[in-house]
Order: structure tokens, then C-alpha cells, then sequence
């Protein structure tokens, strides 16, 4: 604990820093209050039966990453849903398109370009989903919607005002990665997550005092087999690879540089939290492609898997998607050709193998082989709030057993420590660990 109080005064002693962190908490705020500001001609009373449909299937994937804004039909309803959208989509143009990968390597220049495209393709794709969102409130929110308003001035307010409420949320992003700690998009998405932990922990624990639920003791379990699962997606977070590289000496004037020994770094979860969030799209396409015939009787038994989380072929077929999309999408990031060709520039080769294709098959196969258990650990979280339910834990609190929540959560978390540690580092305080240091990760794109 004085180890604990030391740091903290460590943090505030430094300005900079202590300005980042305030910025930061006072830009989380302003989002925080935005999402609970009801949209012109809502009536905000009469949103009870709107939000329970909209915590169901996909919708509840968008409304978590919306903080409940969602829900609530609030003018940050969409969240920064699109510009992740956006983002992934110029992610993947830089890959197959020539001129976005000329582009990307044009060093800051190339890269400010592309942020332009991606604020072009954000309006777009807002404005898209934000008609969408108007359809969806006239067939499901009942009475919420003033008559007064008139059908086609509600809908150009509302397409409006929810573009120009995601650009806003944007900004905040970009704002907090800029004068903040960093990691705008990531701590926005976090923060709306991490503001549903009290309320589904109240319910828990009420759910279990409450007549035959286990009592306390049975909460408590629970409450600690959720802090076993976050140490697990902790070491699947901080998982690496190392490979040796050494570098070759040069003289250059009376200097010499090279003949060092480096390392490169594979991540075991390269993926990030994609893989869950693509499989989790497609597990909710047949209730959606049936209107939601899931909630009737006539459901055939294959629509039923498709909407029971806590059901064993729904876990499996998920876990198989997960692990699948793992691989696809650490193929899509991952370019062994390319490191080995900046190896070979700056003169680095690994020990005992060739530069060239045969480096870039080394570092290849030895990817290929640690993904694998990354991938059946993220499978293994991905089902987890499936299961957790299935044991009657309440489903609010069961969504913070594993899956997107959870990933989302530990790895923000780590990214924010991972900055403030080096902050401190920095300017010669100690860092947050006692022994050791807290891992550099890179943070998924846009999450």
C-alpha cells in the first residue's frame, strides 16, 4: 500500500502527466453525459420496452459499444461503432489496394491521408446506419416517438444530429490520444463497458441473496472465478514470442554501429479482440435473416441454436468461428515477408536461418504455432459468459466473464499502464510494478 500511495504521488507530482490524466477524465465525462441526452422528439419516460429489445442479439453487441447509449436512443445512440467500422475497412484497403499501401508507406504524410479517408468513409457509413437506426425506433419503440415531430423532419434530425454526434465522439477519441494518455477509441469503448460493471454486480449479488440463489457465499465464488478468468486474459494479453535477431556490425566514420542482439516480439493474440466480434456478427446473421423467428414457437431447432448462448452447439460452433477468424485476421495484420525484408535492409538475420523467403517462412510457422493456443484460449473466453449463464449467473454480469467485455476491458487497461509506466520511466520515478516492468503491447486497430 505505501508502495501503491508512493506512485500515485509520483503521477500527480509530474504535470504533464497529471494534465494528460485529467484531460482525459474530463473528456470521458463529456461522453459519459452525452450518452444519456435523449434525441429530439423521444420521449426519454417511454424507452422501457425499446431498451430490453435492444440488449438482444446483435443490437446488444452495438449498444455495448455504445456505452447503453443505444438503447437509450441518445444522440451518441451509434458511439463510434462507425469509425471502428471505417477504420477496419481502410485497415483492410491498405492490404489488397496498391495505392493505399504506397500510401501507408508514406510515413506521416501517407498516414494523414488516410486518417482523412477514414473521417470521408465515417460520415458515410453514419449516415447509412443512422436511417437505419431511424426505421428501427418507429417499429420498436412504441409510443417514445412525439407525433408532433412529423415523419420526415424527425428522421432528417435524427440522421443529422447522430452523424454529427459520432464525428463529436470521434474527436473526443482523437483528442484523448492526442492530449490525453492515449488510446482515444479504445477508452471511450471501455469506459461504456466498464460503466455497466457496478449496476450488473448490484444485480448479482441481489439475485443471489434473494430467495434460493445461493447467498452470499455463492457470490463471493463467482467473484473470484471472475478474477481468475481476468488473470488468464492478462497472460493471454501480455503472451509473446521472442525471436533472437542480431545485427551486423558497420563502421560508418570512426563510429560503429550494428553487432547487437535484439529481439522481435510475436504476440500470442495477435487478433486482438477482433476474432470474438466477427464471430459474434455472424452467429446473430440466421436470427436476423428470420425476422428474429427465434422468439416464436415455430422456430425451427437450427434458429434455436443460433439464439441460445447458453446452448452446447451454439458454444461450440462460436468456439470453431472464433479460432477461424483468429487465424484469418493474423494473416490479414501479420506480414512476415515485409519484417523479413526490413530485417535484411538494416542488416538483422535470426541465428542459424537465411535471410530472405526463408526468414520470412521462419517467422511464419513460428506464428502459425503460437497462434494456436491463442486462438483455443480466446475460443475458451468467447464461450465463457455462454457458460456462466448456463450456471445461472444473471446475463448482465455474465457478459463480464470473457467474451468482448472483458477482452476489451484488460486490454485498455494494460495499454493505459503500459503509457503511464513509461511516462514515469521516463523522468527516472519508479514504475507500477515493484519487480519487473508492465509489457509494451500494441492495442487491436480501433479497439
Amino acid at each position: 500500500m505505501k508502495k501503491f500511495i508512493e506512485t500515485i504521488k509520483n503521477i500527480w507530482s509530474i504535470e504533464d502527466l497529471r494534465n494528460r490524466i485529467l484531460t482525459t477524465l474530463l473528456l470521458v465525462l463529456i461522453y459519459r453525459v452525452g450518452s444519456y441526452i435523449a434525441l429530439p422528439g423521444i420521449d426519454a419516460n417511454a424507452l422501457a420496452n425499446f431498451e430490453k429489445s435492444s440488449n438482444q442479439g446483435i443490437l446488444g453487441l452495438v449498444n455495448m459499444f455504445a456505452g447503453g447509449s443505444f438503447s437509450r436512443a441518445s444522440i451518441f445512440a451509434l458511439g463510434i461503432m462507425p469509425y471502428i467500422s471505417a477504420s477496419i475497412a481502410i485497415q483492410l484497403l491498405t492490404i489488397a489496394v496498391p495505392s493505399f499501401q504506397k500510401m501507408q508507406k508514406e510515413g506521416e504524410s501517407g498516414r494523414k491521408k488516410i486518417n482523412q479517408y477514414t473521417r470521408y468513409l465515417t460520415v458515410i457509413v453514419t449516415g447509412l446506419q443512422a436511417s437505419a437506426y431511424v426505421a428501427y425506433l418507429r417499429n420498436n419503440s412504441g409510443n417514445a416517438i412525439i407525433p408532433e415531430y412529423g415523419t420526415f423532419f424527425f428522421w432528417l434530425s435524427t440522421t443529422v444530429i447522430l452523424t454529427a454526434g459520432t464525428l463529436f465522439v470521434m474527436w473526443l477519441g482523437e483528442k484523448i490520444t492526442d492530449k490525453g494518455i492515449g488510446n482515444g477509441t479504445s477508452i471511450i469503448i471501455m469506459m461504456g463497458i466498464l460503466a455497466r460493471l457496478p449496476q450488473a454486480l448490484v444485480q448479482e449479488f441481489s439475485s443471489k441473496v434473494a430467495g434460493e440463489g445461493g447467498g452470499p457465499i455463492l457470490f463471493l465464488v463467482e467473484i473470484a472465478i471472475f478474477i481468475l478468468i481476468t488473470i488468464g486474459l492478462i497472460l493471454l494479453v501480455q503472451g509473446t514470442r521472442k525471436i533472437p535477431v542480431n545485427y551486423a556490425k558497420r563502421i560508418v566514420g570512426n563510429k560503429q554501429y550494428g553487432g547487437v542482439r535484439q529481439f522481435i516480439p510475436l504476440k500470442v493474440n495477435a487478433a486482438g479482440v477482433m476474432p470474438i466480434i466477427f464471430a459474434q456478427a455472424i452467429m446473430f446473421i440466421p436470427a436476423t435473416v428470420v425476422g428474429f423467428a427465434t422468439n416464436s414457437e415455430s422456430a425451427s431447432g437450427f434458429i434455436r441454436i443460433f439464439s441460445d448462448h447458453t446452448n452446447g452447439w451454439y458454444n461450440l460452433i462460436f468456439g470453431l468461428l472464433v479460432i477461424i477468424f483468429t487465424y484469418f485476421y493474423t494473416a490479414l495484420i501479420f506480414n512476415p515477408t515485409q519484417m523479413a525484408d526490413e530485417m535484411k535492409r538494416n542488416n538483422g538475420f535470426i541465428p542459424g536461418v537465411k535471410p530472405g523467403k526463408a526468414t520470412a517462412d521462419y517467422i511464419g510457422a513460428v506464428m502459425d504455432r503460437i497462434t494456436l493456443p491463442g486462438a483455443f484460449f480466446l475460443a475458451l473466453v468467447g464461450v465463457l459468459p455462454g457458460v456462466a449463464a448456463a450456471f445461472k449467473v444473471n446475463s448482465n454480469f455474465a457478459t463480464f466473464f470473457g467474451g468482448t467485455s472483458l477482452l476489451i476491458m484488460v486490454g485498455v487497461i494494460l495499454d493505459t499502464l503500459q503509457q503511464i509506466e513509461s511516462q514515469l520511466l521516463m523522468r527516472h520515478y519508479d514504475g507500477l510494478m515493484s519487480t519487473g516492468r508492465i509489457k509494451g503491447r500494441t492495442a487491436p486497430a480501433n479497439v
